[in-house]
């Protein structure tokens, strides 16, 4: 049986000044054909990227091939799909100097023996995300370093993502201990001793469990052990409509306030999807309401990293609270949600701002006036206090190539100087049109990654008060909120497509194909803090269990969208 698409066959090019073009201007499919070589099955296009199916065999030469000579080094995510005559892993591919430059491989595989080379020896973040497709769809993968179950129990029986999966059967998990996950190394001689942390524990941020093996004070590994709270996020929107019954689930990916930006990154995706325009009014509602939620994301990221490291309740905890406060004051007069705010729609926003419009940007530059001042005594509270300092200075080292190498975004990325904003490098909404800078720092530490938050809540500050202006003086006649959207959106079948946002904790993704109908036939969520997460353990061992905390505070996962 064939595993390929109906598309054009690649055709033999080996010319070098070709590749070498390839390799500095824009990528389509023929590019992509020629760095692969012999390993292209056939070529296709996603509707934000060209596409390559490879050889199962040929994972990790393609892959290797792609990044090292075409620059694409940011592995963003891997989405696994069954289908009626085959199973595909589909690996998102970016550049981190150049977002806009994508490209999608795509790995088919017969259903009767669904097994293809691993991509974890070129990129490491591959691993957990190849684990994820072979717990959920069932695609196995050779060379993988450690491929079992992610998110379900090793007991599991079949994958839930499969399209012969009996969903009546009852699932009997036995109770098994924790082993010592040093013992395969050959070290299990030496003198450790095995610690859990959570999955119930302030410190985790959420419902996770650390298995974390100490040689004397020291952490010789640590696994972090997630699904926890697996909530079939992707599978309850794939049973949704894109124009009306999918929106109000961003929002319950991240509960720490990045709702909004979660729901920008479901509308940008749908609107390439179903080439939807968004007015230039409501971009500028769209970025107001995002840097809010950025603003109400971070302040609750520093004022728990207070509380992680020295056990500051009464100050910097309460205040950054108090802040916070002000934040979804202002978002639910926006948005009439403190939560779940539900705001976005395809092609816009839901409704225009609160009347009356001046006491509304009155309250929005009463917090932006006070913001200065409040920061100044985070700064004093925090970055001066030499506890903290002593606490996350050279504690946490992720250096740029190991970030890179686990698909960091966001804040964490953005600390160990990796100069890489999707809202700048790959423009949306109405950033590009705005006076900001991207908070960067150069020292791959704790502290560093602190930095970047604080640095951050100023500059967005420094676009809501931007877009306050614009949005006062906008003429009447032309505050149009909503384009004109369809009633019902149907998509083209096998039309696929992959969009991503800057969220608070980095980069927000969604893969969707369409089948032809209203609802989605694949709806995958790339969350920032899957891949930051996996980056734990190079940040932690070697350090002390206090260190562990700093660290793991310092990546400000949110369990939501780690588990999905």
């Amino acid at each position: 049986m064939s595993l390929e698409r109906p598309r054009q066959p690649p055709e033999s090019d080996d010319d070098p000044a070709a590749l070498a073009d390839d390799a500095a201007g824009p990528l389509d499919a023929d590019a992509l054909r020629r760095a692969l070589g012999d390993a292209a099955l056939a070529t296709e296009e996603h509707v934000h990227a060209p596409a390559v199916q490879i050889r199962p065999d040929a994972v990790q030469s393609s892959l290797s091939a792609l990044r090292d000579d075409l620059g694409l080094d940011h592995l963003s995510c891997v989405t696994a799909q069954e289908y009626e005559d085959r199973y595909e892993s589909v690996y998102h591919l970016k550049s981190y100097d150049d977002p806009t430059r994508e490209a999608s491989v795509v790995v088919p595989t017969p259903r009767s023996d669904p097994v293809s080379e691993s991509a974890a020896p070129v990129f490491r973040t591959a691993e957990w995300h190849e684990r994820e497709a072979y717990d959920l769809v069932g695609i196995r993968y050779d060379d993988h370093p450690d491929l079992r179950r992610i998110l379900l129990p090793e007991t599991w029986q079949g994958h839930p993502l499969g399209l012969d999966y009996d969903q009546t059967r009852p699932q009997v998990v036995r109770y098994d201990e924790n082993a010592n996950p040093l013992a395969e190394d050959g070290r299990a001689d030496t003198n450790t001793m095995l610690l859990n942390i959570g999955p119930h524990h302030p410190a985790t941020h959420g419902v996770m469990h650390l298995q974390v093996a100490l040689d004397g004070e020291q952490v010789a590994d640590v696994e972090p052990d997630i699904g926890y709270i697996h909530r079939c996020e992707e599978q309850m929107c794939q049973r949704g409509t894109y124009r009306h019954q999918i929106m109000p689930y961003p929002d319950r990916w991240d509960w720490g306030g990045g709702g909004l930006l979660n729901e920008w990154a479901y509308a940008r995706t749908a609107e390439a999807l179903a080439d939807i325009d968004v007015p230039e009014y409501a971009q500028v509602l769209r970025t107001l309401a995002a840097e809010l939620s950025r603003i109400l994301s971070h302040m609750l990221a520093v004022g728990a990293y207070a509380l992680d490291v020295i056990g500051d309740f009464t100050a910097t905890f309460q205040y950054a609270l108090r802040d916070r406060e002000l934040v979804q004051n202002i978002l639910e007069d926006l948005t009439g949600q403190r939560l779940m705010f539900n705001y976005f729609r395809l092609g816009g926003v839901v409704w225009d701002l609160p009347e009356p419009r001046e006491a509304f940007f009155e309250k929005v530059r009463d917090f932006l006036d006070g913001l200065p001042e409040k920061l100044r005594e985070y700064r004093d509270l925090l970055t001066a206090n030499e506890i903290l300092q002593a606490r996350t200075v050279d504690t946490g080292i992720l250096p740029p190539e190991v970030a890179k190498d686990y698909g960091a975004t966001g804040p964490v990325a953005r600390g160990s100087g990796i100069d890489y904003d999707l809202r700048r490098d790959d423009p949306y909404g109405y950033y590009d049109e705005l006076d900001w800078a991207v908070a960067v720092e150069d020292d791959c530490d704790n502290f560093a990654r602190l930095l970047v938050r604080l640095r951050e809540v100023e500059e967005s500050a420094n676009i809501v008060a931007q877009c306050v202006d614009l949005l006062d003086g906008w003429p009447d006649d032309e505050r149009t909120i909503q384009s004109n959207v369809p009633r019902t959106i149907k998509p083209d079948d096998d039309t696929e497509v992959y969009r991503a946002v800057e969220a608070a904790k980095g980069e927000l993704g969604i893969y969707i194909r369409a089948d032809g109908t209203d609802t989605p036939a694949r709806f995958k969520i790339r969350g920032p803090s899957f891949s930051n997460l996996q980056a734990l353990p190079e940040m932690a061992e070697g350090e002390y269990i206090p260190d562990l905390i700093a660290a793991l505070g310092s990546l400000d996962t949110i369990m939501g969208e780690v588990d999905r």
